[in-house]
């Protein structure tokens, strides 16, 4: 087993006062101040990718990000005696955003907006070309997704005993899939009309704006975890981060609205990426992970909370339509 204090000394130069465990990684309180150490399984590259792009807010008051720290060889990727490799970054001790507190929610997106600015300011580079920092069009993931929800359909259907879970979907897989399929042929048709001015607007995107990756501190807040970080469509992040607080407050359009205008204050977004976010809310996304959970699982035992979770689908379909009409379409 790797002693990760004294390892870390030895790599970094740094004084480890205090270690403890994190979510997946070790949090290390050091002379220059927290740290977190993680094991680290991508490429060299990605990690130049990621730690170019993060400079770019280094020094900013407001917004903050959890920048890469190099070891005492100058290099970014570290390697233990046994062969393990890690990454340092710096760290915060902050808490993270509470979805439930509206004020935080709406320092967050703002938080979201000034990120995604400062991103569209970053010149790109030829060795960015990768697969994993390239978004693909939106609609194929949709489309693979649909042929998903088929299959599980077909499935479902074929069976003559049938739980809850799989009644429900019996009896619900028609709106859901009508949705899905009109949000893929939407967001193809944009591409088909639009697809230039979608892709030379390409920019950075954080790729995973979760709650617990938004971090609210005294005068700033702070962003971290850049992992799934990409150059793509700005609005993927927008609607990952506010269909999480729209779940969470079962889709409340007075809410939902002051998100968008927060947003918007801080950078406005055009016809297009508007018809965009349209079409990402559109699609089922939430109902199409809880099948393919299923289809990809022991079929035999569906979990209470899956199938309370399809309840919960149902029952917020009404609020969730509502809102992608007059929130989304109507701002």
């Amino acid at each position: 087993m790797i002693d990760w204090k004294e390892e870390a000394e030895k790599t970094y130069g740094f004084r480890v006062d205090v270690l403890r465990r994190g979510r997946g990684s070790w949090i290390l309180e050091t002379d220059l101040g927290l740290r977190l150490l993680k094991e680290y399984r991508g490429s060299v590259n990605r990690l130049e990718f990621e730690e170019a792009v993060l400079q770019s807010l280094d020094g900013m008051e407001t917004l903050k990000a959890d920048q890469y720290v190099r070891n005492s060889e100058g290099e970014l990727l570290s390697t233990a005696e046994d062969g393990t490799r890690y990454i340092v970054k710096e760290w915060f001790a902050d808490r993270e955003c509470d979805l439930k507190d509206e004020r935080e929610v709406l320092s967050a997106v703002r938080a979201l907006a000034l990120l995604h600015r400062q991103f569209r300011m970053i010149k790109r580079q030829e060795t960015w070309n990768m697969r994993s920092m390239i978004s693909l069009p939106l609609f194929e993931a949709m489309r693979r997704h649909n042929r998903e929800l088929k299959k599980a359909r077909t499935f479902i259907r074929g069976k003559r005993k049938k739980n809850e879970f799989e009644l429900r979907v019996i009896g619900n897989f028609e709106i859901f899939a009508a949705q899905a399929v009109e949000a893929e042929r939407g967001m193809e048709r944009l591409y088909e009309i639009h697809g230039k001015e979608i892709a030379d607007g390409y920019a950075v995107c954080h790729g995973e704006p979760d709650y617990h990756h938004i971090l609210i501190g005294n005068g700033y807040t702070a962003v971290t975890e850049f992992n799934q970080m990409h150059l793509g469509v700005q609005m993927e992040d927008l609607y990952y981060f506010l269909r999480k607080i729209m779940e969470k407050h079962d889709w409340n359009e007075r809410l939902g609205r002051q998100v968008m205008e927060s947003y918007e204050r801080v950078l406005p977004v055009s016809e297009v990426e508007r018809q965009v976010l349209y079409y990402l809310f559109l699609y089922p996304e939430k109902y199409w992970k809880q099948i393919n959970f299923y289809y990809n699982a022991n079929k035999a035992w569906v979990p209470a909370k899956s199938t309370e979770k399809i309840r919960k689908l149902e029952a917020q379909q009404e609020a969730r339509e509502s809102f992608i009409q007059t929130v989304i379409q109507g701002v």
